[in-house]
C-alpha cells in the first residue's frame, strides 16, 4: 500500500492523524517541528492509551511560537532534540515497524492551511526499516529534553 496526500488542504492532516491513530504498540516521529494542535491533540490520545511515542525534533524551532514540543515533554512523552549547526530537517514517522509517514509536509497549521506540501504512507515493511534505522541512529546523538 502506498498513498499519497496534498496540501494546502485537509488530506495530508487527516492522512497522519489516522496513521498515527492506528498504533497499537509505538510510534517514533522525527520532525522539525510540531505545532499543529490537532496532530499534538491525537498524540496526546495515544500517549494515554499507553502507545510508547518517541520525538526528535530540531533545537532551533523549540521556542517558536505556538511549537509544543515543550508541552508533549511535559506529558512525558519521550523527546530529543538536534543540537548540531545544522538543522534536522526530516519529516518522518514509523508506527509499529510497519506503516512510515514521510513527505515534505511540516506538522503546523500553515502546511495544512497555505503551504504546497506532500505526504506519503505506506506499509511496505524495507522503508519502515530503513526510516526505523534512520531514527535509532539519531536517538543515540540527540539530546533529551
Amino acid at each position: 500500500m502506498i498513498k499519497v496526500y496534498f496540501s494546502p488542504g485537509p488530506d495530508c492532516l487527516n492522512a497522519i492523524t489516522e496513521t498515527l491513530r492506528s498504533a497499537k504498540n509505538n510510534v517514533e516521529i522525527c520532525v522539525f517541528t510540531i505545532s499543529d494542535n490537532r496532530i499534538v491533540d491525537t498524540l496526546k490520545d495515544l500517549f494515554y492509551s499507553g502507545i510508547t511515542i518517541k520525538i526528535i525534533s530540531d533545537n532551533d524551532k523549540r521556542y517558536d511560537t505556538g511549537n509544543d514540543i515543550d508541552y508533549l515533554a511535559d506529558l512525558g512523552i519521550q523527546i530529543k532534540l538536534d543540537t548540531t549547526t545544522a538543522h534536522m530537517h526530516h519529516k518522518f514517522a514509523v508506527i509499529d515497524e510497519k506503516y512510515t509517514i514521510t513527505g515534505s509536509y511540516n506538522w503546523t497549521r500553515s502546511a495544512e492551511s497555505e503551504n504546497y506540501e506532500n505526504v506519503l504512507i505506506t506499509d511496505n515493511k524495507d522503508v519502515a526499516k530503513a526510516y526505523n534505522k534512520e531514527f535509532n541512529k539519531l536517538w543515540k546523538i540527540t539530546e533529551e529534553i
